[in-house]
């Protein structure tokens, strides 16, 4: 008698069970109530007289089941949690950061900075080549910058990064730059000291040029989709400016 109320008992506890547990499968899952409780009463009805211990059984079966889902469902979510946050990151670094240049090589420069007024080319606004390189293209500071260099060892065309500066693309040549130097264009005077003034430093070398450039090309690679997040930034800093 004693065993048949202990049965009744577990029996009910475990019917309270599988209803609360069953409402959250199916919640999560889609399985339906009367599947998992033909599945269990099906398997109840071919017992060999042992249904105490496959009670037991049962309950730490479906409390796994139960986990189961439960775990599934949480790593979706972090997994897209992190998935955001690594975005919010790549989009936050700047390009020093967020590339692996160890693996260009590298050149020992001198770089000053210029402008195309009259402080550093001697020609007025309005002169007909006012603003002109040596390569054809008109001077530019965006994400790839024009460049003066000395061809004999960075020819026209050669892209170079700089860092604290982005990329450069050499455009330019000067009287005053020769060997090892190199003249960063900026829009003002006042933009060259503030932001540049004289370094000496190591650039890394992205591309040889073929001695040729044109504004097409200097404009393929400003409005490369890959890099907006970094030209996007750059414009915003220029326009606070």
């Amino acid at each position: 008698m004693i065993s048949i109320k202990r049965v009744s008992r577990r029996l009910f506890m475990t019917l309270l069970f599988l209803g609360a547990l069953t409402t959250t499968i199916e919640a999560i899952s889609g399985v339906e109530a009367k599947d998992i409780s033909n599945w269990y009463l099906d398997d109840r009805s071919t017992s060999d007289g042992s249904y105490e211990e496959e009670a037991e059984d049962k309950k730490e079966t479906f409390r796994i089941l139960g986990l189961t889902f439960k775990t599934m469902n949480t790593e979706q979510t972090v997994a897209t949690k992190v998935s955001s946050s690594v975005e919010t990151v790549n989009h936050d670094v700047p390009l020093e950061e967020a590339f692996d240049w160890s693996k260009y090589p590298t050149k020992k420069v001198v770089a000053t900075g210029y402008t195309a007024g009259i402080e550093s080319t001697g020609k007025q606004p309005d002169h007909p080549s006012y603003g002109i390189t040596y390569s054809g293209v008109k001077v530019k500071r965006d994400l790839y910058s024009t460049v003066a260099a000395d061809p004999n060892v960075f020819p026209i065309g050669t892209i170079l990064f700089i860092p604290d500066y982005g990329y450069g693309v050499v455009a330019d040549t000067g009287s005053a730059i020769k060997g090892n130097r190199l003249d960063l264009y900026y829009e003002t005077v006042k933009e060259v000291y503030a932001s540049w003034g004289k370094k000496q430093l190591d650039v890394y070398v992205i591309q040889m040029g073929d001695g040729k450039l044109t504004d097409e090309q200097l404009e393929s690679l400003n409005n490369d989709k890959s890099m907006q997040v970094f030209r996007q930034k750059y414009i915003k800093n220029k326009t606070k400016s």
